[in-house]
C-alpha cells in the first residue's frame, strides 16, 4: 500500500447507541488530518455492492445525539465467503479507498481482520457493541447507554412486581457475556443475576431461591442474560413447576435495549476512539482495534480483540450477593 489519502468508514452488525458519534469523529478527524472520507452504507454488504458516498463535515452535523447509525447496518453472509471479500476489496480499489475503519462488534472486527490479512489492506476497528465483550477495552460504544436503558426499565418493572408480589425474570442482551446482566442487576437493586460467567457448576436458580427469597421477600427481580437454551422463560417455567406458590412473570427487553440517544459517556468514548482511529493511520498502524483502558487510548491487535475472552471482575458477583439479602 502507498500513502493513505482516502479513508472509508462503515458500521456493521448490531447497531449501538454512539455509532453516529464515532462516524462523526472519524469523519471530522480524518478531514482535519488531510484525508478524504467516504461513508459506506449497510456494512460489508454495502461495500460489496458499492454503496459508497463521499463525506464532508456537513454530512455528520447534528448526529452525535442520535441513536442507531446514519450509515445503516447489515449482517452480510456474502462477505463471509472468499468471493464476497474479493468483491469488497475490488470496491475499495474502485473507490480509491486506501484504509477502512470498521465500527462494530466481534463478528464485524473478525471480518475486518480477514480482509486485512487476505489483501494486505489497512483496517482499523472501533468497538461498537452493547455487549461490552471485546477484549482490550474497558468499555464498548453503546454499553453505557444500554445499561442505563435496562436500569430504567427494571425500575418500572419493580413497581408492578412489588404491587402484585411477583417474581420477575427480566431477560437482557449480552450474547455470550454477562456484563449487562450483572451490572444492571447491581444498578437496579435486583435480587440476583443469572450470567454465563458463573462457572461454579451450581444451579443458579436453586442458589437464588434458597438464599432466603422464600422466607423474607414476596417480590423480587432476577436479571437473566440471554441464552437460547436457558433464558428467562426457562427459569420462569422451572419456578412454576418447582416452586408453585410463587407468582412469576417474564419480561424480555429485546431490541428496546439498542435504541435511544447515547449517554454522555458513550459519546465521549466514541469520539475518543474515532479520533484514535485516524491517529493510528497517521502513525502507520494497521489491523488494530482502538480501545480505552484506564482513560488512555490503546491499540489492540485484532487477533487479541476478537480472540481473547474479556474477563468479568468476580468481585461484582460478591457485591450483588451481599446487597441483595
Amino acid at each position: 500500500m502507498g500513502k493513505i489519502r482516502c479513508v472509508g468508514v462503515l458500521t456493521s452488525g448490531g447497531d449501538a447507541p454512539g455509532m453516529n458519534a464515532a462516524i462523526r469523529a472519524v469523519t471530522r478527524s480524518g478531514i482535519c488530518n488531510g484525508f478524504k472520507i467516504k461513508g459506506i452504507y449497510r456494512g460489508y454488504d454495502g461495500l460489496i455492492h458499492d454503496e459508497v458516498k463521499p463525506f464532508t463535515t456537513e454530512d455528520v452535523s447534528n448526529i452525535i445525539q442520535t441513536g442507531g447509525t446514519i450509515l445503516r447496518t447489515a449482517r452480510s453472509k456474502e462477505f463471509q465467503t472468499a468471493a464476497g471479500r474479493k468483491k469488497a476489496y475490488e470496491t475499495l480499489r474502485k473507490e480509491s479507498i486506501d484504509a477502512l475503519v470498521v465500527i462494530g462488534g466481534n463478528g464485524s472486527l473478525t471480518g475486518a481482520m480477514m480482509l486485512a490479512e487476505e489483501y494486505d489492506f489497512p483496517c482499523i476497528g472501533l468497538p461498537g457493541t452493547i455487549d461490552n465483550d471485546l477484549y482490550g477495552t474497558d468499555s464498548t460504544i453503546g454499553y453505557d447507554t444500554t445499561l442505563n436503558t435496562i436500569t430504567q426499565c427494571v425500575d418500572k418493572i419493580r413497581d408492578t412486581a412489588t404491587s402484585h408480589e411477583r417474581i420477575f425474570f427480566v431477560e437482557v442482551m449480552g450474547r455470550d457475556a454477562g456484563f449487562l446482566a450483572q451490572n444492571s442487576a447491581i444498578a437496579a437493586g435486583a435480587e440476583a443475576a443469572i450470567i454465563p460467567e458463573d462457572t461454579t457448576g451450581s444451579d443458579q436458580l436453586i442458589k437464588f431461591m434458597e438464599r432466603g427469597i422464600r422466607k423474607s421477600k414476596k417480590s423480587c427481580i432476577v436479571i437473566v442474560s440471554e441464552n437460547p437454551k436457558c433464558g428467562a422463560m426457562y427459569y420462569a417455567e422451572r419456578v412454576n413447576k418447582e416452586y408453585p406458590n410463587f407468582d412469576v412473570r417474564v419480561s424480555i427487553l429485546g431490541h428496546l435495549q439498542r435504541g435511544g440517544s447515547p449517554s454522555a459517556r458513550d459519546r465521549i468514548l466514541a469520539s475518543q476512539v474515532g479520533v484514535g482511529a485516524i491517529e493510528a493511520l497517521v502513525q502507520g498502524q494497521r489491523n488494530v482495534m482502538v480501545g480505552v483502558r484506564n482513560n488512555e487510548v490503546v491499540y489492540v491487535p485484532f487477533i487479541d480483540a476478537v480472540g481473547k475472552r474479556k474477563v468479568m471482575d468476580k468481585k461484582l458477583i460478591k457485591v450483588l450477593d451481599e446487597l441483595s439479602i
